[in-house]
């Protein structure tokens, strides 16, 4: 006889797990995506975000601060509830913490800046016609998509992307100072903003950073630089990281968000370059979008691949195991990796 509360089939062991129902909701939520980039966009270009921070909480008083109608204020506040960014109580809205920190523009970890280089024309070009670039395999942008040589993208990009990365920064800043407590010669490859390289010079006073990008984008560095009060220790090196002679005897070299932009063997060629303008026991310090070897997980790391589908011939978001073996082929000792803090970022710390 059974015991009682189990069938005479199930043999006495657990049921399975019931499966969930099959639902559409992935498939709606992903074919209407781009209403929530509208709706973000359309907050910040109307300071909707700065405005609620400000105390103005309902429809009509936002929709007088923001210079917009009353009804699409509650329609775009409404919304901005349902997909997560504001809280609503009765009739008054009010910022979650995220939003606080990150789109009230008061706060100095404001992102909404970002939009001109994360939103603009040319990076969606490359995902105008994404089926056909699955096809070939590589982008359908004119040229090298976002790698043609001075893209004015990358100026987009000094000028946006700060309030990103300054996280990130210090934590670079940090790990380039602690085996070296008195002169540093940094070379910062595809410096962008420079803020890595600027966050090591903070540190050392005797740190003297060398600064290689397109002449454009340096210009937005050196500004940073003076800003920050380094630009006597800041040295500018216009021109490609293929291409312009890095010289020798540096201690540290940053390349950040650079590797991937680029197919294995080219990435292989540039780690020997900076290999070889290294002095012995110098490192090289990398920032990148690193998945694990199942290039599923983590989502950023692992999502990233699509984009450099979509704007670059042939970059990639590599695994810990490629960069080893690329940095061990390059003449490397010893590659650690380690996660960056409040970042979906790595660090890859390279010995010489």
């Amino acid at each position: 006889m059974a015991a009682p509360g189990v069938s005479p089939s199930s043999g006495g062991g657990s049921a399975p797990p019931a499966q969930p129902e099959p639902s559409p909701v992935l498939f709606w939520e992903t074919v209407n995506a781009y209403q929530r980039t509208a709706a973000l966009r359309a907050a910040i270009e109307l300071g909707l975000f700065t405005a609620i921070g400000q105390g103005a909480d309902m429809a009509d008083s936002l929709a007088g601060r923001c210079g917009a109608s009353a009804r699409g204020v509650r329609i775009l506040c409404d919304y901005l509830t349902v997909v997560g960014f504001l809280a609503k109580q009765d009739d008054r809205y009010r910022l979650t913490p995220d939003s606080a920190v990150f789109l009230d523009q008061r706060s100095p970890a404001y992102l909404g800046g970002m939009l001109g280089f994360i939103n603009s024309p040319e990076l969606m070009s490359g995902f105008a016609n994404l089926t056909e670039v699955v096809r070939r395999g590589t982008t359908l942008m004119a040229g090298a998509g976002v790698v043609d040589p001075e893209d004015p993208v990358w100026e987009e990009f000094a000028r946006s992307m700060p309030p990103m990365v300054a996280p990130s920064a210090e934590f670079i800043g940090e790990l380039a100072v602690q085996a070296h407590p008195g002169p540093l010669r940094v070379l910062d490859i595809a410096a962008g903003h420079g803020l890595f390289g600027i966050a090591v010079a903070k540190r050392n006073a005797e740190a003297r950073v060398v600064a290689l990008d397109w002449p454009q984008v340096l210009k937005v560095a050196h500004g940073n630089a003076r800003a920050a009060g380094v630009d006597d220790r800041y040295e500018l090196r216009p021109g490609s990281a293929f291409e312009v002679d890095f010289g020798h005897g540096f201690d540290v070299v940053l390349v950040s968000n650079l590797f991937h932009h680029f197919d294995l063997p080219t990435c292989g060629s540039l780690a020997r370059k900076i290999h070889g303008c290294l002095e012995p026991g110098g490192r090289a310090i990398t920032l990148e979008f690193v998945p694990n070897e199942d290039r599923v997980s983590p989502p950023i790391p692992a999502a990233f691949s699509l984009i450099m589908l979509a704007v670059t011939p042939a970059g990639n978001a590599y695994t810990f195991p490629e960069y080893d073996r690329m940095f061990r082929s390059a003449g490397f000792a010893r590659n650690e990796i380690m996660q960056v803090p409040r970042s979906p970022q790595q660090v890859i710390v390279s010995r010489r």
